[in-house]
């Protein structure tokens, strides 16, 4: 047994980020996940950056996958689709909220087809609520959640992060929505719907400053790289910038004997104190820090244990033991490019390790999907491609 889900088969039709990683999570855990593409493969497909004509975007959530392309303008294609959702466990889908109906998808009409399927809807604002219709990307989730007033420094705009931090949280999601039906499936027998959204999942984020605005009133403010208990969390050391946390007030302690300062510990330990102090303690800490590198610092910190880390640009994070070691980061062989790194399995199963697998081309399984599942001939197929139904 390769992974926790071998045997499930899932259908995915998403598009982007959310849905895709999604299904990507799925197949890591050792689902069949078939991508459901136009002809042509993804629109994302397209996505920067791109090495040697690969979409590296892409390939970060569609690995493992196989692909079989499906124009779902024809009749014909969707007559393939329902046969395969006869076959299948889970219906991904990322569409506007009321299209996959449209198309002839909905929840109802998959029922029919088989009983007891999972529908996993990923969206910008769920199925229903006030802004349901409206499309919606990652950064439309920061801002509407609050996270981009709370991100940046106090003198700048709001700011968003620089990667999609709502498209991966609301893949996770999404996941867990659809393991929990699958399990729950295992006792009833029944299937459901999953609904999951990005703003949702952007409101995850900031559920601390919103839960404490509505019992208080306060209104947080944008604190750059503070954690919101004076000192500034970043310094800089000899060859680069550290990140030093000492929220506690034993880690504060710690922190100060570390740094030669041991009667700050107890001068400056309560938070409001440190606050009016602030100069004077980022004078001694940095006066400490100018002569000691990146390394020494986080050494130095480790054995205090107090909690610390170098601020790594991105070559310094790849070359990271870490993400080597942990296989965070994988090589694959890819056909396009001969290789290509894609995220390794983020959960470790002792007796069930789970999969990697290759970058699949635009309708590379057609026949092996089509021909194994549903009897479909390569000389069909091959007429269903002049028709542009495949």
């Amino acid at each position: 047994m390769a992974g926790c889900l071998d045997g499930i088969r899932v259908l995915d039709l998403a598009r982007h980020q959310a849905g895709p990683r999604c299904g990507f999570h799925l197949a890591q855990m050792g689902a069949e996940v078939i991508k459901i593409e136009k002809p042509g493969g993804e629109e994302s497909r397209e996505n920067g950056p791109t090495y040697k004509g690969q979409s590296v975007y892409w390939a970060q959530y569609n690995s493992g996958k196989k692909s079989v392309t499906l124009n779902l303008r024809t009749e014909k294609a969707k007559e393939v689709l329902r046969e395969l959702v006869k076959i299948s466990d889970v219906f991904l889908q990322n569409f506007r909220p009321g299209v996959i109906a449209r198309m002839g998808f909905g929840y109802d009409e998959l029922k029919k087809l088989k009983p007891d399927i999972i529908m996993t809807n990923v969206s910008g604002f769920g199925q229903y609520g006030p802004y349901r219709d409206r499309p919606a990307f990652d950064p439309i989730g920061q801002a509407m959640c609050g996270l981009m007033s709370l991100t940046g420094f106090p003198e700048t705009p709001p700011t968003r992060t620089s990667f999609s931090i709502v498209d991966r949280v609301t893949a996770l999601h999404a996941t867990i929505g659809t393991l929990g039906a699958l399990f729950r499936r295992q006792m009833t027998g029944e299937g459901q719907t999953v609904d999951v959204c990005l703003l949702d999942g952007a409101y995850t984020l900031t559920e601390i400053p919103i839960s404490n605005f509505l019992l208080t009133g306060r209104v947080p403010k944008r604190h750059g790289n503070r954690s919101g208990t004076p000192p500034s969390n970043t310094y800089k050391a000899r060859d680069g910038y550290v990140y030093i946390t000492g929220s506690t007030r034993r880690i504060w302690s710690r922190f100060c004997e570390a740094i030669g300062h041991p009667e700050f510990s107890e001068k400056y330990g309560a938070q409001d104190v440190r606050a009016a102090a602030v100069e004077e303690i980022e004078a001694a800490i940095n006066e400490w820090l100018k002569d000691k590198t990146q390394a020494e610092v986080v050494q130095i910190m480790a054995e205090a244990e107090v909690p610390c880390g170098p601020v790594n640009d991105i070559p310094a994070a790849a070359r990271d033991p870490h993400l080597h070691e942990r296989e965070m980061m994988v090589k694959i062989e890819d056909k396009v490019t001969g290789e290509m790194w894609v995220p390794g399995l983020t959960i470790k199963f002792s007796e069930t390790p789970g999969k990697l697998g290759p970058i699949p081309a635009p309708g590379e399984h057609n026949e092996e999907i089509l021909g194994k599942y549903l009897g479909i001939t390569a000389e069909e197929i091959a007429g269903y491609r002049v028709q542009g139904i495949m």
